[in-house]
């Protein structure tokens, strides 16, 4: 027997259940996976709150890494033995085995460790597709980050330095500060102590950032407009503060003709080939040394209630994983 962390109801980090699990042979086209790693993200607490409601009961997680124990038919690119990870597809990653469509997965370079990859794919992949294809981000030019010293922030952050861009960064505590200057933030401003827009003027000649970066959601939603250059666009990924209420188009004008937009990985993703560019843009800067990347916490698999609380009170920085 396995098991796997599952829940019958939404609420609070409580309702995750760790229950015994019998996994079967791969059908045709699937892969029976033994997790080695597994990625904790923010959009991970929404599904379980119920704020992206799911078909209950349900598993959680859609990011991990780990070893091919049997291929199914079809599945010839695959073999036992290999290691792969992946960040998408059906939701069940918070599991110590599971089958898994072959489609969905990535073989592992070497260099590239199973942990790196538990707490890289889906936030790494996030950040490729939000600062070369959502915003194309060019160098020499200044932007906004929120949240710079969690998961995707530190990234983020690694990412933009190696292109030449200027990151200014928020956080909420001195020592979050220091990471984010550690990792190459042009500025960092503390919100909990300083004026964001205030700030963000003055670094900008009052001119504003071309586009903003923002993953907290409600607290931060009309700060991240106020700080936009005329016809710049907000970058709204997520929602750790709650969601933001609705908005009229009139907003919009008011600051200066602004763009919006709500995207996510999976639309980005869509395709094969989507996928493999976006890990392989990824792979090359974990393995070039751009990105330096390790997990900052790891809970065992029937912790992750755990892990959820201190994600949602802000007691983490950077990547969390769970340990089968």
């Amino acid at each position: 027997m396995s098991h796997s962390i599952v829940f019958s109801a939404t609420g609070g980090p409580d309702v995750l259940r760790l229950v015994e699990t019998s996994i079967g042979a791969p059908a045709a086209g699937e892969v029976r996976l033994r997790h080695t790693a597994i990625g904790v993200n923010f959009i991970d607490t929404y599904q379980r709150s119920g704020l992206y409601p799911l078909p209950l009961p349900s598993g959680l997680g859609s990011e991990a890494a780990g070893v091919v124990e049997a291929v199914g038919a079809g599945v010839d690119w695959l073999a036992p033995g290999d290691r792969v990870a992946y960040a998408g597809g059906p939701l069940g990653a918070y599991a110590a085995e599971r089958l898994i469509a072959a489609q969905h997965l990535l073989k592992l370079p070497d260099g590239v460790a199973d942990e790196t990859a538990a707490c890289a794919m889906l936030q790494g992949m996030t950040v490729e597709y939000l600062v070369q294809r959502t915003y194309p981000v060019q160098a020499g030019q200044t932007v906004l980050w929120h949240a710079a010293a969690g998961g995707v922030g530190q990234i983020a952050l690694q990412w933009l330095t190696a292109m030449g861009v200027n990151v200014i960064a928020t956080v909420g505590s001195p020592a979050k500060a220091e990471i984010a200057r550690r990792l190459g933030a042009a500025h960092v401003i503390d919100y909990r102590a300083e004026d964001v827009v205030a700030r963000v003027r003055e670094l900008t000649s009052g001119q504003g950032v071309p586009v903003a970066y923002d993953s907290v959601g409600k607290d931060t939603f009309q700060i991240s407009l106020a700080c936009l250059a005329p016809r710049g666009m907000l970058v709204s990924f997520g929602n750790a503060s709650g969601p933001v209420p609705a908005v009229s188009p009139l907003e919009l004008t008011k600051h200066g003709s602004l763009f919006l937009t709500r995207p996510k990985l999976g639309d980005y993703t869509a395709t094969r080939a989507e996928l493999e560019q976006s890990s392989q843009a990824l792979f090359e800067r974990l393995l070039d040394g751009r990105i330096r990347l390790a997990p900052s916490h790891r809970y065992p698999l029937a912790e992750a209630a755990q892990a959820h609380r201190d994600l949602e009170q802000r007691r983490t920085t950077g990547s969390i994983i769970l340990l089968p």
